[in-house]
């Protein structure tokens, strides 16, 4: 694992140093030589905590970003989409974590007619981008303003797009900011072995990924999410390419 510097020794030395418009490839240029903890500590020296947004689906792999959050912003808000289909093993995670690391969570919920219609037509089964669309993605469109920044726990190593992404990538009207993409599972699991970090109950029975209940199914990785069909993401960490498919 690379080492850790001490937070003084990753921060500028002065404002002037901050690129004033947030310049991208400035930022992928400091960042990406850095560990994923130092990554997490320098943010915050650009990006004042509120307008950091954070936001957890509390599934398999949720628990690492989270407990580094714990160690370094505990009190940084974590915002959870409530989409009315994850597993019931899912919500007595996120009641399990909210407890033993102390998190501060605020549910997002999706329009009532929306996730209404939602059920009514099925959409998981043949409309499941519009599906996504109502129950995650426009939810937290709202949440967003205010925000400069969106923490993103996605890793290179789950699928070939996510692999591809920089440290920080633009997306809309926010600045995704990917501090774990360059990172192996290997490192994953030391961090979560290490410090003994409790596992979503469904890991252990097979799931690898975890989503909604309806179309996430037991896979190594994520081949267990949208098994039936060519959807790979929900569209909160990717563009969508059409939200009524």
């Amino acid at each position: 694992m690379k080492s850790v510097l001490k937070e003084s020794s990753i921060h500028p030395q002065n404002a002037s140093e901050k690129p004033s418009s947030f310049d991208l490839d400035h930022l992928n240029a400091i960042f990406t030589p850095l560990s994923f903890q130092e990554r997490l500590h320098l943010l915050y020296a650009y990006f004042h905590q509120s307008e950091v947004l954070v936001t957890s689906s509390f599934g398999t792999q949720s628990v690492f970003l989270l407990h580094l959050l714990h160690q370094l912003k505990p009190t940084q808000k974590v915002h959870f989409i409530n989409t009315g289909y994850h597993f019931p093993e899912t919500l007595a995670y996120r009641k399990l974590l909210e407890s033993s690391l102390q998190l501060s969570i605020i549910d997002v919920h999706p329009a009532p007619e929306q996730h209404q219609l939602s059920q009514e037509q099925s959409m998981w089964e043949n409309q499941p981008n519009r599906c996504c669309f109502y129950n995650k993605v426009k939810p937290l469109q709202g949440v967003k303003v205010g925000h400069k920044v969106w923490i993103s726990g996605v890793m290179g190593f789950q699928t070939p797009t996510r692999k591809g992404l920089r440290v920080f990538e633009q997306s809309e009207d926010i600045i995704k900011f990917h501090p774990f993409i360059d990172i192996d599972e290997g490192e994953l699991l030391y961090h979560m072995d290490r410090y003994k970090l409790p596992r979503h109950p469904l890991e252990a029975k097979g799931y690898g990924s975890i989503g909604c209940s309806h179309c996430t199914r037991k896979g190594d990785g994520r081949s267990g999410r949208w098994s039936n069909s060519n959807k790979t993401e929900c569209g909160l960490h990717l563009p969508m390419p059409d939200s009524k498919a």
